[in-house]
């Protein structure tokens, strides 16, 4: 079982603290020796992801990765991924939700995304994840501080109070050049979406392609407040 967090909470902000001056590899090699096989990379098989998943197969190739799959990615991403399995002979672990697209209109109405995105990104992403990380003491993802201000003050490592379990940023500290240096260093299979105005990738309902000027995440539920899907909700 992770730990609780009560217990826990002084000795994960001690090692945060410790991990601040870590490369991401350093980090990752700590995090891996302390809790492989009960930890997961979550991929979304965008630019940060896929450095994760070269960096954690250099260190442990047996480490699960997991991708959420909402029926409603992108072609390109589909094809990342089987780019990915290609190279680095992973076997990434599908989570979906416990609806069918053809289920959830007919039971929240057509087009939710357009009416109710937090409930969307709900059912097809945050509950499925919730339900996929019960079985792990600890998971990995791509957040980077520079991406948005409610990733600003992300920690390396800290307690997750949603998913309850221990949560590892390792690119925190990277900047975009710091991702597409290391992608093009080690020639990573990346998502040519990237090439075509897209730094972020998610469901192609709630996608589009980011302009000239203006912020990075301003091309995901454009129209509304939201900028988050609910899984990193600080």
């Amino acid at each position: 079982m992770p730990p609780a967090p009560s217990a826990d909470l002084q000795r994960l902000e001690h090692l945060n603290h410790e991990m601040e001056s870590q490369s991401p590899q350093e980090i990752l090699g700590s995090a891996l020796t302390a809790y492989f096989p009960d930890i997961v990379l979550a991929s979304s098989f965008g630019a940060e992801d896929v450095v994760l998943i070269d960096m954690v197969h250099r260190l442990n190739p047996l480490t699960p990765i997991l991708y959420l799959d909402t029926d409603f990615l992108f072609p390109e991403t589909y094809a990342t991924r089987d780019a990915l399995v290609e190279k680095y002979r992973i076997a990434p672990i599908q989570v979906k939700s416990l609806l069918t697209p053809e289920q959830q209109s007919a039971q929240f109405g057509d087009k939710l995304w357009e009416r109710q995105p937090d409930e969307c990104c709900h059912q097809r992403k945050v509950a499925p994840l919730s339900r996929a990380l019960k079985s792990y003491k600890a998971w990995i993802t791509g957040i980077r501080r520079e991406q948005s201000a409610r990733r600003a003050t992300a920690k390396i490592v800290e307690w997750d109070p949603q998913f309850e379990l221990v949560k590892f940023n390792p690119l925190a500290r990277w900047t975009t050049e710091n991702v597409w240096t290391y992608i093009k260093l080690h020639d990573i299979p990346y998502n040519p979406l990237h090439d075509q105005g897209y730094p972020t990738l998610g469901c192609t309902y709630c996608t589009r392609a980011v302009q000239p000027g203006e912020d990075p995440r301003a091309g995901r539920w454009s129209g509304f407040a939201k900028t988050e899907c609910g899984l990193h909700p600080k």
